[in-house]
């Protein structure tokens, strides 16, 4: 399995616009992070975790030619703004339309904010989408085994996703102990860690480490990292030899 990081930034992005602090000025392109996205190939098929406002320059920059199917986490803008760009993969696929897998809530969000793409009159070239529903459990993707994990963002119910021994958290600040079941025995977990100091909806640093040492996963990459962090080769100094912050285009292999 090959794990691409596509985005490592937060809602904003990093730099932020306007921003003239030393991260976002900063001339290490590891401080330089998109919107918060993965790319998973594995067994021949390849997966989307999220296609946030960057998603088109996320496909260009890692030249994926091939997509099978889209995983949204949730609904926010940040998560699902680059749909439309899909069509693209629907053209290289004979028109075939693209599997998108949300929770029941994330689709209603999708039909609300992209109503032109699931209208019963469209048009010609707007993108194909075949929705299919997450639930509790379990379900597969071209045989590939999807675990989704209940996390809550805030009060926001968000999905983290185990594929073999590897599992992606973002946009959480609690996870139940019985979902955390799901999350032992991993080689590889990438979770969110906005910044130092405490937030309502994210875990900040001293949070995502805590969790990563009870996890025990043999690596973890912290992800959805906000310019507040400090800089990348500052934060990383400041991390157990296991741990790495995740930057753009970063590359994991299991």
């Amino acid at each position: 399995m090959r794990v691409t990081v596509l985005g490592s930034g937060t809602s904003q992005g990093v730099p932020v616009i306007g921003c003239d602090c030393v991260v976002c000025q900063s001339i290490d392109p590891r401080d330089y992070r998109r919107r918060c996205s993965i790319l998973i190939e594995h067994n021949d098929t390849t997966i989307v975790v999220d296609t946030g406002p960057d998603f088109r320059a996320q496909m260009l920059r890692a030249k994926v030619k091939k997509l099978d199917a889209v995983l949204f986490t949730h609904e926010h803008k940040d998560h699902v703004a680059g749909l439309d760009d899909v069509r693209a993969f629907n053209f290289m696929n004979s028109g075939k339309a693209m599997d998108v897998f949300a929770t029941e809530r994330v689709q209603e969000a999708l039909k609300r904010e992209f109503e032109y793409i699931f209208a019963e009159n469209n048009y010609p070239g707007i993108p194909r989408v075949s929705l299919k529903k997450i639930g509790e459990a379990p379900f597969y993707i071209n045989g590939v085994g999807i675990v989704p994990i209940d996390v809550l963002h805030y009060k926001l119910p968000v999905k983290g996703f185990r594929v073999g021994d590897f599992a992606y958290v973002t946009d959480a600040n609690f996870i139940s102990e019985e979902e955390k079941l799901k999350l032992l025995h991993l080689d590889v977990l990438i979770v969110n860690a906005l910044r130092k100091e405490k937030h309502i909806s994210h875990f900040n640093l001293e949070e995502a480490l805590a969790l990563i040492e009870e996890l025990k996963p043999k690596k973890a990459f912290l992800t959805y990292i906000s310019h507040l962090m400090g800089k990348h080769k500052v934060t990383e100094e400041l991390l157990p030899s296991h741990v790495e912050v995740a930057f753009d285009g970063q590359e994991i292999l299991l």
